[in-house]
């Protein structure tokens, strides 16, 4: 067995992870999860902002205390989207070295085969359509285990479709939003999700299930379920329905960003962006052809724990991408 600590830097949250690994793996795990929303301002600056690199930082400083206390054989740190996009992304990457940490920015594909070992792991012979729906892009993937350890995928994309995003591109101008800019979001959101998820087009054969990970999803289970306090053994594996992620838009849009941060089951945080998320969940599933998605938290984090114990123990990286340990 081998301990592993991973922590994963998205555009809305940063979370840690430290797991145990056996025999590819994980036995157990622990998790923490803090909105530093990374990426504000991002899209239309092309810019990390000073404040919001401090929250990060600050969250990181209280993750590797945590990590340091504990009996951690290996470290990861990887960043995504966010990071993807600034163009002074190399300053917070100064910082973080700082702090010992050899952070990663990595490629949308990487982020998508990393999802899809972690979701994998719970459906090890279905061929699966994965979502990772996150702040600033959604990546796809589609395939199947091979021999319950490496991927093997029919074809990797991310997408730059995301809650943050299509909340500061169409969201941000009146609260609530006005009906013509709900609209115009939905067409972005297609436009993008279109040519990637239409079987027909692309001459691949419609996977069997629609699993969706991210902060978007585990939040409309929370929502529907009116979970307080959040219970993962209720929102992992759950089922929704199209018809529910559109009638969660309808309430979501119809309220302010501070009537929503009174929903049962939504973290006041996520409330400014929750809204440009369960749009685009609602698009991938109308582009798809699915009426109903699963909800998984075995995500990134899952697959990224993976590859770094394999890494640590000398083995080949299930997804062919190497870490910084």
């Amino acid at each position: 067995m081998i301990r592993v600590a991973v922590i994963d830097v998205g555009t809305v949250t940063a979370r840690l992870a430290i797991s145990s690994v056996e025999d590819d793996h994980v036995t157990s795990m622990t998790r923490r999860s803090t909105i530093v929303n990374l990426g504000e301002g991002v899209d239309h600056s092309g810019m990390l902002l000073e404040s919001a690199c401090n929250r990060l930082l600050s969250c990181i400083d209280d993750y590797l205390a945590e990590v340091r206390s504990d009996s951690v054989d290996s470290l990861c740190c990887t960043l995504t989207s966010a990071a993807r996009d600034a163009k002074n992304s190399t300053e917070l990457l100064d910082e973080l070295a700082a702090r010992g940490l050899k952070a990663q920015v990595i490629p949308g594909e990487v982020e998508g085969k990393l999802t899809f070992l972690g979701v994998a792991q719970d459906f090890p012979t279905s061929r699966l359509l994965v979502a990772d729906n996150g702040g600033g892009s959604t990546e796809f993937a589609v395939g199947s285990l091979e021999g319950g350890r490496t991927p093997s995928l029919d074809f990797v994309r991310s997408i730059d479709v995301g809650c943050r995003r299509v909340t500061e591109k169409f969201l941000s101008r009146t609260d609530p939003p006005s009906g013509e800019d709900l609209a115009a979001a939905h067409v972005f959101a297609a436009a993008a999700f279109e040519p990637v998820l239409d079987w027909e087009r692309t001459a691949v054969v419609k996977p069997d299930r629609l699993v969706v990970t991210g902060g978007t999803s585990t939040t409309i289970v929370a929502l529907v379920k009116e979970l307080v306090p959040y219970d993962s053994s209720q929102v992992h594996l759950a089922t929704i329905s199209r018809e529910l992620v559109e009638e969660q838009e309808r309430r979501l849009a119809d309220v302010t960003v501070a009537e929503r941060a009174e929903f049962v089951g939504i973290q006041p945080k996520r409330a400014p962006v929750i809204l440009g998320g369960v749009i685009a969940v609602s698009e991938i599933m109308r582009a798809a052809g699915f009426d109903e998605l699963t909800v998984s938290e075995s995500d990134l984090l899952y697959g990224l724990s993976l590859t770094v114990a394999a890494a640590a123990q000398g083995h080949p990286s299930p997804v062919g991408w190497a870490p910084e340990l």
